[in-house]
């Protein structure tokens, strides 16, 4: 296990262009950069369309003969931040089908109705995973700002959904301040409660019996904790760095995974530290990691394995590539490299498979899912709407 070697520090000096390539972390504070406009999803077709004409895949949790008819796959649905939609991807053959849902959608959570709720710069659209069509877009409460695009757009980031499916949690970025925990009703398909939490909201989890929620706050480095029943919030520092630097600074929380075996809230950073926060009693301890990359994306698995997805170093003379970490309950880590960023990653329902989505919130995205064997370590790209970012399996 490596020592815990980097200092707290600020983003830096700008760097070569090639170098900025490399570095790809999608989560400095500082100058706001300029960000492309959304595009058409053009390797994602409208509903039900299939581009070698063969068969859709059938209802959420299905599986569907591959082309060979040797193996089976499955369907997942991404966002696609780079467009005002979400995509259908059946697991071996890419992206079938799209649903427009509003601008640079982010996060997305699914109910056993299959409902998809889907955080967007204009709101939460509510999707019919089996019928493809959009039900309802839910304009949030807090003013964030004119509608955008890019890693600093006002809106929905990280969304939940409470385990009795009757709530939808969503971290609403406010540009230039704090952000907000908005609560809808899912029968009302309404805005019910809004909560003051931290600034930038990137993730936000449900404990597994439904009584607290965890908002990680990329940019104040804390995990709001909110008390479902009452809404009463409470801040828990998050920086095994130190929060030097401020909103300039790399070392922040990104996304965060609720251990199923003690309910602990897990925060990796830097392929260095594995902060584990106590939501109740607010103690945060430090494990080591291996993989000494920059961390966004997690997954956990209901066996204990947490996956990390890591986007590349922040100094390429010192940290290694972009890579998806596993790492087991007992602490063991098995650290497969990727080609080029990724942001999050979902685990296949028999728990052998990965897919590592290819959109980024900085530049160097790409339209895409990385396919994962857990037991090989094989990788295989696959195409999958435009600037993918959040991921579930259906």
């Amino acid at each position: 296990m490596p020592q815990f070697r980097r200092p707290p520090r600020a983003a830096g000096p700008l760097l070569p262009c090639a170098v900025i390539v490399l570095l790809l972390t999608g989560c400095s504070g500082g100058t706001v950069p300029a960000d492309r406009p959304p595009a058409p999803a053009a390797s994602a077709p409208r509903v039900g369309a299939v581009p070698d004409g063969s068969t859709a895949p059938g209802p959420p949790g299905t599986v569907t003969p591959t082309p060979d008819g040797t193996a089976t796959s499955e369907t997942l649905l991404v966002t696609d931040f780079g467009a005002r939609t979400v995509t259908f991807v059946d697991s071996a053959r890419g992206a079938v089908g799209s649903v427009e849902v509003g601008t640079a959608p982010y996060g997305l959570a699914v109910g056993g109705d299959g409902r998809a709720w889907v955080a967007t710069a204009e709101g939460v659209a509510v999707v019919d995973t089996v019928h493809r069509e959009r039900l309802a877009l839910i304009p949030y409460r807090s003013d964030s700002g004119p509608v955008a695009t890019g890693e600093y757009r006002g809106g929905g980031m990280g969304i939940a959904l409470s385990p009795d499916g009757r709530r939808v949690y969503v971290g609403v970025n406010v540009p230039g301040g704090n952000g907000a925990l908005e609560v809808i009703d899912t029968a009302a398909l309404e805005v019910t409660d809004t909560v003051p939490v931290g600034r930038r909201p990137f993730d936000v989890d449900a404990s597994p019996d439904g009584t607290e929620v965890y908002v990680t706050n990329h940019d104040s480095f804390d995990v709001t904790v909110v008390t479902a029943a009452t809404l009463e919030p409470r801040r828990v520092e998050v920086a095994p760095y130190g929060t030097e630097g401020g909103l300039g600074s790399w070392l922040k929380p990104h996304y965060a995974a609720v251990r199923p075996s003690d309910g602990k809230v897990l925060l990796p950073f830097e392929g260095e530290r594995l902060a584990v926060v106590d939501p109740r009693t607010g103690r945060t301890t430090v494990e080591p990691m291996t993989a000494d990359t920059h961390q966004h994306g997690t997954a956990v698995t209901s066996d204990g394995r947490l996956l990390v997805v890591g986007t590349g170093p922040i100094d390429p003379a010192v940290d290694e590539g972009p890579s998806l970490t596993v790492r087991g309950p007992d602490g063991t880590e098995r650290v497969h490299p990727l080609e080029g960023p990724h942001e999050n990653v979902a685990v296949s329902r028999d728990g052998r498979t990965a897919y590592v989505t290819g959109g980024f919130t900085r530049d160097g995205y790409w339209d895409g899912l990385t396919v994962v064997d857990l037991g090989t370590g094989g990788t295989r790209r696959l195409p999958a709407g435009s600037r993918p970012l959040g991921i579930v399996v259906l």
